[in-house]
């Protein structure tokens, strides 16, 4: 008898700060960035606990409460200037538990946050249903008895729910490391003029980044693709569209052997691009030698006497013959080569999606696409300033100085490469109300942005793992 006193007591009190709350909504968001109050996030908090406990009233109350914090979080973004916050989610087995999703989200909106972009494919894992996912990859929840739950599909209704934007977010030239074990995935890798693939460059062994111009790569991204978009996101973010990048010398190429154009379907498709018999001999010598010099010039003439020069695409027959002027033309053309790779395959993979009515966006580095030297440049080789200007460009502008400047200066710089400008929406780290090192508070990189770096309006956090490490690590060790 008492125990049920006690919850009737408990729910009226519920009840009558509910009730509270919907009678001065507006003071429930209380600053610039549009994060809730205290006492707003407590009673949500008390009203989800007691939703998954199976209270109906609270189930109820809860549903409400959600629809309006969703109101009022749509309200305060469209009187701000800031019209997009969005924050980069990863989830994990635990979430399978009740009401796991709900805190994440519920926490997403408390902190201001309108928009979500869920991870749906990295480090070889895909959130799919196992009972449902057709990939190569295996799927983030493998727990016994859950074989048919859809994480994805769950965050993408209940985000809705509270009036959040949710995009996918995809790994895409990085295949992860499990994939790279494959012994019938190995043509698929990209790989240098030394036979190595990444897995043996990158020093954490888990990177895995695959041959853009690969069949094999590109069908089974679309599998993965196909699954994505059959749940209908807002958007899909593409991430990793560029090669990698090692430590010291290796983080720059300035030799052909140095660029991941060594696998068959790579190096085929360079030679392809030969416009005549001298050319396509040279890019051969170039590429399986590693460099080109006068006797190789005198054999190439000599072999095909009735070709004035060697010519690929792009090359002119009026271009200078001698040596140095051969030397830097096919440099530059294997480095193009390489780099075009990058925007064919995100074009292959984006167009798939804007076919269905799906925004796309690019993830990318500032300085990924950058010269280094006379000749060098970023091994990376990320040429995002040619990516589509119809996609979202996500710059990670994560520069190290101390002071907003150097942050605002990458913000610029893509801005720069813009036509519109408004598609520009730039990837911040940190941490609320405090500096890291380094790094400045997100409210000073924002404010910064705002004053410096018109016309964007869309930015974003990374990552929820950051912003809430301790939720986090509650959900990554429950003990399934």
């Amino acid at each position: 008898m008492l125990k049920n006193s006690w919850t009737k007591f408990t729910m009226a009190i519920i009840s009558l700060v509910s009730q509270t709350f919907i009678k001065f909504p507006v003071s429930a968001v209380n600053n610039a960035y549009c994060q809730f109050d205290q006492n707003a996030i407590a009673t949500k908090e008390t009203l989800r606990q007691n939703a998954i406990a199976g209270n109906a009233s609270a189930q109820q109350q809860y549903k409400q409460m959600l629809q309006e914090h969703g109101d009022l979080l749509r309200n305060c973004r469209r009187n701000n200037w800031l019209k997009e916050q969005a924050i980069w989610l990863r989830l994990y087995p635990c979430d399978v538990q009740g009401g796991s999703i709900d805190k994440v989200l519920d926490n997403i909106v408390n902190l201001g946050y309108n928009t979500v972009y869920l991870e749906v494919f990295f480090d070889s894992q895909v959130l799919l249903p196992k009972n449902g996912n057709y990939t190569p990859w295996p799927s983030v929840v493998d727990v016994a008895g859950q074989e048919n739950r859809d994480l994805y599909a769950e965050t993408l209704q209940k985000g809705r729910e509270r009036g959040l934007k949710v995009y996918a977010w995809l790994f895409s030239m990085n295949f992860g490391y499990l994939y790279a074990q494959r012994s019938d995935r190995q043509n698929v890798l990209a790989r240098n003029g030394k036979g190595q693939s990444s897995i043996d460059v990158v020093q954490d062994r888990s990177q895995a980044f695959i041959d853009p111009y690969n069949a094999q790569a590109r069908q089974d991204y679309t599998k993965l693709l196909q699954a994505v978009i059959q749940r209908r996101p807002d958007g899909v973010l593409f991430d990793y569209i560029r090669y990698p990048r090692g430590s010291g010398q290796q983080s720059l190429v300035s030799n052909v052997k140095d660029l991941w154009i060594y696998s068959d379907a790579s190096k085929q498709t360079l030679f392809r691009r030969a416009q005549n018999q001298q050319g396509r001999w040279l890019l051969e010598r170039y590429v399986n030698q590693g460099f080109i010099n006068a006797n190789d010039l005198a054999q190439m003439r000599s072999l095909y006497p009735n070709e004035s020069t060697p010519l690929w695409q792009g090359r002119s027959a009026s271009a200078p013959s001698n040596l140095s002027t051969v030397q830097l033309d096919i440099w530059y053309f294997t480095v193009a080569h390489a780099a075009q790779g990058v925007i064919d395959y995100l074009d292959f993979a984006s167009n798939q999606v804007k076919q269905r009515g799906i925004q796309t966006g690019a993830v990318f580095f500032p300085d990924g696409n950058q010269v280094v030297g006379d000749i060098g440049f970023d091994s990376r080789l990320q040429p995002w300033d040619s990516f589509s200007q119809d996609m979202e460009w996500h710059p990670m502008s994560y520069a190290l100085c101390g002071n907003p400047n150097c942050i605002v200066d990458q913000v610029k710089r893509v801005l720069k490469s813009s036509s519109q400008g408004s598609n520009v929406q730039p990837v911040l780290a940190g941490f609320w109300g405090k500096n890291d090192g380094q790094r400045p508070s997100l409210e000073s990189q924002m404010e910064s942005i705002r004053t410096s770096a018109k016309p964007v309006e869309s930015v974003s956090h990374f990552a929820y793992s950051w912003l809430l490490p301790e939720h986090t690590r509650e959900r990554q060790s429950c003990g399934l």
